[in-house]
């Protein structure tokens, strides 16, 4: 006799998976693990949480570059400040106290480095009479990187200028090292997920922004669609202005692979989602974290690539939030953001899919104000800019030097918080 259960019994069969679920459960799982606590954590709990812990971390290609420095700590203290790159694990000492091994992550790269040693006829280039070889990192702004990397000890070889195949220059590292900094050529560079295609300044009231803006970075607008946006048509980037918003911020739309697939994970991971719709430079969708600052989803073919000769535009981008383990997770979630140890307190640098996003974007924490997205832009006289945002009614503090370069802290006449960068 058959048994019944047999009988209904439905073969096994692999199933399709569904990518919303997915992409909802990872949301709703790395939420979990992100979120504050509100219990008291241990030692051990308080701990962990402090160690960086970029989300992709760097791995080591099929060839890794292993260099012999002059001076292995003050190698990794000049590439964490000139290339933004992370320290990896700890330096091993050998018994001499030379630096027998230690690595760092740049990008989606590893470099190994070590002291020099003579018996072994490893010897930095400074000591054998010159470079023999060139390393090429690839930097969403090669102006920036190539000063911060004079100012932090390396000669300039050949100043950046554009060429056909891109952007960039060429500087020799305190050891002698030979970099080439470069940027893709703007035909081959066409947004990728993560980027910022376009970045509006919120404001209150617009045409008081354009008269400020105009005045301090010399800024020409446009009409936009609606009667209280502008276009900025000077600055060599995709950048505007919105009035009409009582919290100031800068509004930044990210390119994505899909619009509608991307604003069902911000759903998921804590934030709101207007519905997508169809624009003539693309799809679109406006999107509110869970911080409550706005931005846009976008994906399209029409969005020109970074210009390679930013003038007065954005150099950087800065999340400044009270929690940066939360806009770490959400980020992280909606866009796939990948994260490196910043220079300051708390800070992070974006590290996506082995490129830093365009412009270069940090999260920074432990700030008590609103979250809000910070500019940095970019100024050939930053004493003279300073005096134009004060005379403009503006605020500023410094100009102070830092690691990264000369800057200063600012706010235009209605509270908009901004950075301005020397070049």
């Amino acid at each position: 006799m058959t048994d019944a259960f047999d009988a209904l019994r439905i073969p096994d069969a692999p199933a399709a998976p569904d990518l919303e679920f997915a992409s909802g459960l990872r949301a709703r799982v790395e939420q979990a693990l992100f979120a504050p606590r509100e219990a008291r954590m241990s030692a051990v709990e308080a701990t962990a949480t402090n160690v960086a812990a970029p989300s992709q971390p760097p791995t080591q290609h099929t060839i890794t570059p292993y260099l012999a420095a002059a001076d292995a700590r003050a190698a990794v203290d000049f590439y964490v400040d000139a290339f933004g790159a992370a320290e990896r694990g700890e330096p091993i000492v050998m018994p001499d106290g030379r630096i027998g091994h230690v690595e760092i992550e740049v990008g989606d790269s590893v470099l190994m480095l070590a002291d020099e040693y003579p018996e072994m006829d490893l010897l930095a280039p400074v000591t054998r009479g010159g470079p023999s070889q060139s390393l090429r990192i690839e930097v969403a702004d090669p102006d920036a990187v190539v000063q911060r990397a004079v100012a932090a000890g390396a000669e300039l070889e050949r100043p950046v200028a554009d060429s056909p195949h891109g952007r960039g220059g060429v500087v020799r590292d305190p050891s002698g090292h030979r970099w080439m900094v470069s940027r893709e050529a703007p035909s081959a560079a066409a947004p990728r997920p993560g980027d910022v295609v376009y970045t509006s300044i919120w404001t209150d009231d617009v045409e008081r922004a354009e008269r400020f803006y105009g005045a301090v970075l010399g800024w020409v607008t446009a009409r936009g669609h609606g009667p209280q946006d502008r276009h900025v048509t000077n600055a060599g980037a995709r950048l505007g202005l919105s009035g009409g918003h009582a919290r100031p911020t800068a509004m930044l739309c990210y390119a994505v692979p899909d619009v509608d697939a991307a604003a069902a994970v911000v759903l998921a991971a804590g934030g709101t989602a207007g519905e997508p719709t169809d624009e003539p430079h693309g799809r679109v969708a406006d999107c509110v974290d869970d911080m409550g600052v706005p931005f846009a989803l976008w994906t399209g073919g029409s969005a020109p690539a970074p210009s390679s000769e930013p003038r007065n535009g954005i150099a950087h981008l800065v999340l400044r939030t009270p929690d940066a383990r939360r806009a770490r997770a959400f980020y992280g979630t909606v866009l796939g953001w990948g994260f490196a140890p910043a220079r300051v307190p708390d800070g992070w640098n974006v590290r996506t899919a082995g490129y830093e996003p365009r412009p270069r974007t940090s999260i920074w924490g432990g700030h008590s104000e609103d979250a809000a997205v910070v500019p940095a832009f970019t100024v050939p006289d930053l004493a003279a800019a300073v005096d134009s945002v004060r005379g403009a009614g503006g605020s500023s503090t410094g100009p102070e030097q830092r690691r990264f370069g000369t800057v200063a802290e600012c706010r235009d006449d209605q509270g908009g918080h901004f950075q301005l960068v020397e070049r």
